[in-house]
């Protein structure tokens, strides 16, 4: 017997909200909409608590009021600042602002409309690409970025 996994599915209390926030600010394209249910391009999707509940039937109360911080959405995208600025101005709460980790990636992370944690951050190559400006070799670039070798010259190789 062979099994797929198809994608993490979030229950959300506003399916109009939570999707113009995963449409407008995130920039995902969604591609089925069943109403209750709607899966993004992206590989994830959102279902409307209430309908959740339903499928899952009156022996099966779930918990929706607690906080999400047990997971996050994670995003790549090449302008940090942009989004930032966007959730600045839409007063969306952060957990953080852009910093950067221990591995040299720039990473923001804030709360989506139902409190689950959504990071984004730069793409990996950026990291390697700054790395590679600073003047650092292909070897430290590996060793200061958890990147094997192997990536690195990869994506200096696409430079």
């Amino acid at each position: 017997m062979k099994i797929k996994y198809i994608a993490p599915l979030i229950t959300v209390k506003d399916i109009d909200e939570s999707r113009k926030f995963y449409e407008e600010i995130m920039k995902q394209e969604v591609e089925l909409d069943h109403g209750a249910n709607v899966s993004f391009k992206a590989g994830f999707a959102i279902h409307d608590v209430q309908h959740y509940q339903e499928l899952l039937g009156e022996t099966s109360p779930i918990q929706t009021d607690f906080e999400k911080h047990f997971m996050e959405l994670y995003f790549e995208c090449e302008d940090l600042e942009e989004i930032e600025r966007t959730l600045e101005s839409l007063n969306y709460k952060f957990l953080h602002k852009i910093r950067e980790q221990p591995w040299g990636q720039k990473v923001m992370r804030f709360f989506d409309p139902d409190g689950y944690i959504v990071e984004v951050a730069e793409p990996l190559e950026f990291v390697v690409r700054r790395f590679a400006a600073q003047g650092l070799s292909v070897e430290e670039i590996s060793e200061s970025s958890s990147m094997p070798v192997e990536f690195v010259d990869m994506v200096l190789g696409q430079i």
